[in-house]
């Protein structure tokens, strides 16, 4: 009895300094998420004098329908096709087609998110059109983002982990020197290289025309379409690569020392010690920095909001963004609730196709 009360009195002390600390996460965290469920499912706005009403998943709808239509060209009185000035073929005016035509109820209210053709001679134009352009492009360099952010700062933390991992004079000056970028604030890092990347005088075009010798010409990277994307996706390789490092670290260093010296006198090469060797003892932190990543780069926000405020022409637009953009900014609750859920859904998803790929396989 005495060793049953004693129990029952540390799950009490137990559970009173958990308390403080569960009651935030659920202020917080827990309770806000339900609420954006519900006021995604509404026509909530941050101010209205009118109530709210229930809108059913009629946001979800508008933020993820898409359409197709081909295209054949104009054609003069004889059939032949009609071509500009320029050459090109000229194609019916979208607009016949998204609005007021009966004919097409399925692609009222959508515009042209991009279009091909599938060469030189092929007189079709085929379109893919959506009823929220903007979120579409925030959705597809999101994962854009993850894709190419992913594997490349996991792999170049990885390089650093394994580079510092000597038992060398000094090296402790190197982990702090490659942890720096971390500990400074991301907004400060992001205004940083705003001017690294000016499109005038900024370093990155200076350093280039002094190694070209002045054959190098500007380049606006943060105003193009074309390279503003690129430029935060290096920036923020550069800026969270410590933290994965010294995850990476933590891992290497919990492999037992026996492990290599029976590699050493076994006459492994380094390619094999890694192999079979190194990596396997990395398997949980490989899991653990997979998933960090993934979840830290779809939370794409601070870089974009100081560096291109989603510019050029929504280049560099996320899902993030579009959320507090459109929460905040446009003040439609609804809209930024109903994009955060859907963010939730994907992180959830993917998270769990990692977990259940990289789990561990009884052989």
């Amino acid at each position: 009895m005495a060793q049953q009360k004693s129990l029952t009195q540390s799950n009490v002390s137990g559970w009173a300094f958990a308390l403080p600390g569960f009651g935030l996460m659920v202020a917080f965290i827990i309770l806000p998420f339900f609420f954006a469920i519900w006021f995604s499912l509404t026509n909530q706005r941050l101010i209205s004098p009118n109530p709210p009403s229930f809108m059913g998943l009629s946001n979800y709808v508008d933020l993820l329908s898409i359409g197709t239509i081909v295209l054949e060209p104009e054609r003069d009185a004889t059939g032949a096709v009609i071509r500009d000035n320029a050459g090109d073929i000229t194609y019916p005016r979208l607009r016949n087609f998204t609005r007021n035509n009966p004919d097409y109820p399925h692609l009222q209210g959508m515009r042209e998110w991009f279009g091909w053709q599938t060469g030189p001679n092929d007189e079709l134009r085929r379109v893919i059109l959506a009823k929220d352009v903007v979120f579409m492009r925030a959705l597809k360099n999101t994962f854009t983002f993850v894709i190419i952010v992913a594997p490349l700062q996991a792999g170049l933390a990885l390089m650093l982990a394994l580079l510092i991992n000597q038992k060398l004079r000094g090296i402790n000056v190197y982990r702090a020197i490659y942890f720096m970028p971390v500990v400074i604030s991301i907004v400060v890092v992001a205004f940083l290289w705003r001017l690294i990347y000016d499109g005038n005088n900024g370093l990155l075009n200076n350093i280039l025309g002094a190694l070209s010798f002045g054959w190098f010409e500007p380049v606006d990277w943060l105003g193009q379409p074309s390279t503003a994307l690129g430029s935060i996706i290096a920036m923020s390789i550069w800026q969270a690569v410590g933290f994965h490092m010294v995850i990476w670290l933590s891992g290497l260093q919990t492999i037992s020392p026996t492990l290599y010296e029976a590699a050493e006198l076994e006459g492994s090469s380094k390619w094999q010690t890694f192999r079979y060797v190194t990596w396997p003892g990395l398997r949980n932190t490989a899991v653990l920095i997979l998933i960090v990543i993934t979840m830290q780069a779809f939370g794409l926000f601070a870089q974009v909001d100081v560096m291109t405020n989603g510019g050029p022409l929504d280049s560099t637009q996320t899902i993030v963004f579009q959320a507090i953009e459109r929460g905040y900014g446009k003040q439609d609750i609804s809209g930024g609730s109903a994009i955060s859920v859907i963010l939730f859904l994907i992180v959830l998803s993917i998270s769990m196709i990692q977990r259940y790929l990289t789990r561990e396989r009884n052989t």
